[in-house]
């Protein structure tokens, strides 16, 4: 499997070990964290989950790493990058996402990560272009697309395929960086 670790001033992005299933488990068993997801998750659920992203970086050479403060390891949460796994206007494509701690919230971690990210994507993968969506009641997450420099165009929002019709999660708002976005940004400091 590849080893690949990316560091930031505070944090360590790293491959997946054994020993992070169970605090993965505990993240997805969060009702808080999973209030803008159809339901929180058992603990062999999360466990599929965990081998998902795993399997899609041996796969693709990129795809969630766990995230844990550098002083402090230990899982704190999940972010990286993966296919989006079903069909849409916008697909193929390649989406960013988090997902974090309740006590590690509105700390700078998930923006510090996902700008180590996004510089991965644009620099090592050479992607053209990165997505991001959630419900429109996921404020936070919204926010940090936006810093992120991700653009919304509201004709692009999107009933979200694998929920069913009428479901109240189903209505997704999508956010878009392109490269060159991404390297004017770079430039612009």
């Amino acid at each position: 499997m590849t080893r690949l670790e990316l560091h930031t001033e505070r944090l360590l992005l790293r491959t997946w070990q054994p020993a992070d299933l169970p605090g993965f488990a505990a993240l997805n068993a969060d009702p808080q964290v999973m209030r803008h997801f159809p339901s929180v998750m058992s603990r062999a659920q999360s466990d599929v989950m965990a081998r998902r992203m795993q399997a899609h970086f041996a796969q693709h050479g990129f795809g969630y790493w766990v995230l844990e403060r550098r002083e402090q390891p230990g899982l704190i949460g999940v972010l990286g990058l993966q296919q989006v796994n079903f069909e849409a206007a916008f697909t193929p494509a390649v989406e960013i996402g988090w997902r974090l701690q309740q006590a590690h919230w509105r700390q700078g971690y998930a923006l510090e990560a996902a700008r180590a990210v996004m510089a991965f994507a644009f620099e090592q993968v050479h992607l053209q272009q990165l997505l991001a969506f959630t419900v429109p009641a996921n404020l936070p997450s919204q926010a940090l697309m936006q810093r992120l420099g991700m653009q919304r165009d509201p004709a692009d929002d999107f009933e979200h395929p694998l929920l069913p019709e009428g479901h109240p999660l189903r209505r997704h708002l999508l956010y878009r960086l392109s490269r060159d976005s991404w390297l004017e940004q770079q430039h612009d400091g």
